[in-house]
């Protein structure tokens, strides 16, 4: 065993890992970042690229009115309030300074601004995420402080002589074993367990069935470890997939969401299931009550038209160039060519658009696109557009008690010493449903949080 020091242990290289490094080495903190798989990223380097930020430069150049305290109403709502109001009020508290902090970086975000789940008002900030933990990866071991190493997979929290201190960590890569004593503590930012189906099961078998996505690394190794030394965990019945996501393209691994552009979802009946406007988690869950778990998404050319190819869960064209969206002129024969009765989405249309003209549907209470935001449209310019859908669990959204320094809690409620903890191995912001952008939010937000404390800043 190879014993060596450091003055703050990092577990995981996603976006919540390098935020978390190159916070403390700015200032002035040495950090051992520690990856199990060959390439950073995880979780974050496969998703769809959003941020969820408010009062930004890029919203107020388009007219959108946004702040801390909609961002803040927002977040609790869509998380059914059963989300801890002191961790969503550190997410709203340093959300801008974080967004601030990534430009200075050198990140780029996209300068179109979408609305998407749980979002009052448009506020998805999209960045390439693979390019953004690369990016800050590079800034970190540019300090000169940071030392990452990739296939060292961490197996246990080591605590000091009293038992009271998480002092550092035991890791495995190859043939290697690594003892490392870290001044600071250590913090995980090891990601969820979307890859780890008896954990998935043991919390919510209702998804034995749904597609298990993410990063190829997630198992849930950074909960284990702190379950261990008597970590709380919350938000675990709050599992839940995304709705969107195609149910054989393994190449595109990210949802797509027509519905918020005002695409109404049908089950192979031709039936509605679903407001179509609430959170992708709770239309993945009514998606997985459908026959095999299986839905469409249909458009029609003014919905396709206001897609927009530099946002990829919005990015039509995309999808259609793929042969994953499928196209015809009436839609009788794109009921055909999806195999549900044609009389049947002839009527659920014509329904449909009936309760747009009234303003009112009935049948499930729909009255915005998305949330709160937009009027909601008919369905009637042809061609026709239907994109097949499932239910997939690209994160699990749950995880570790953590407190607004992103201190790790104990079960009986006390700060476990020299553990902290980040990005999507924390629980408490999310709640019962789903904001877009906030998964990758809190990776950048809390990773910086976690850095602060462990060191001294915050």
């Amino acid at each position: 065993m190879r014993h060596r020091n450091a003055d703050l242990v990092v577990v995981g290289g996603g976006l919540a890992g390098v935020a978390a490094a190159l916070e403390a080495a700015d200032g002035g903190t040495s950090v051992l970042l520690l990856e199990k798989m060959a390439e950073l990223g995880g979780s974050s380097a496969l998703s769809g690229g959003c941020l969820a930020f408010a009062g930004t430069d890029l919203q107020q150049a388009q007219a959108i009115e946004d702040s801390d305290d909609l961002l803040f109403s927002d977040l609790r709502e869509v998380g059914a309030f059963e989300n801890d109001e002191h961790i969503v009020r550190a997410y709203v508290a340093h959300q801008l300074d974080t967004y601030q902090w990534l430009r200075r970086q050198g990140v780029e975000f996209s300068p179109v601004i979408e609305v998407s789940s749980g979002q009052s008002v448009p506020r998805v900030h999209t960045v390439d995420p693979a390019d953004v933990v690369r990016l800050l990866a590079r800034r970190a071991r540019a300090t000169g402080r940071v030392e990452i190493l990739t296939g060292m997979s961490v197996r246990r929290l080591l605590r000091d002589s009293t038992g009271e201190r998480v002092e550092g960590v035991r890791a495995e890569g190859g043939s290697e074993v690594l003892s490392v004593a870290s001044r600071h503590g250590v913090i995980l930012a090891s990601g969820g367990f979307s890859r780890n189906p008896q954990l998935i099961h043991r919390f919510a078998p209702g998804y034995d069935k749904c597609l298990l996505l993410g990063g190829e690394g997630n198992v849930g190794d950074g909960l284990r470890m702190a379950w261990q030394l008597g970590a709380d965990v919350r938000d675990m019945p709050y599992i839940k997939g995304t709705f969107g996501k195609h149910p054989v393209d393994m190449a595109n691994l990210n949802a797509l969401l027509a519905v918020y552009k005002g695409a109404i979802a049908v089950n192979q009946d031709g039936q509605r299931f679903v407001d179509e406007s609430i959170s992708y988690k709770l239309l993945g869950d009514a998606c997985m009550r459908q026959p095999d778990g299986c839905a469409y998404q249909i458009l029609d050319q003014a919905i396709f038209e206001e897609g927009e190819n530099r946002v990829r869960i919005v990015d039509f064209e995309r999808r259609l160039e793929d042969g994953l969206m499928i196209k015809a002129d009436t839609l009788e024969q794109l009921a055909a060519r999806i195999e549900v009765p044609r009389e049947a989405l002839r009527r659920t249309v014509a329904e449909y658009n009936g309760f747009v003209d009234a303003g009112s549907d009935p049948q499930f209470g729909r009255r915005h696109l998305v949330h709160k935001h937009g009027a909601l449209c008919r369905i009637e310019r042809p061609p026709f557009y239907a994109f097949p859908s499932t239910t997939a669990i690209f994160g699990t959204y749950c995880g570790l008690c953590v407190d607004a320094r992103m201190r790790v809690i104990d079960v009986f409620g006390a700060p476990i010493a020299g553990l902290f903890a980040a990005g999507e191995v924390v629980g408490g912001l999310h709640g019962g449903a789903y904001m877009t952008g906030s998964a990758l939010g809190k990776a950048a937000i809390f990773g910086r949080i976690a850095a602060r404390t462990a060191t001294g800043g915050a």
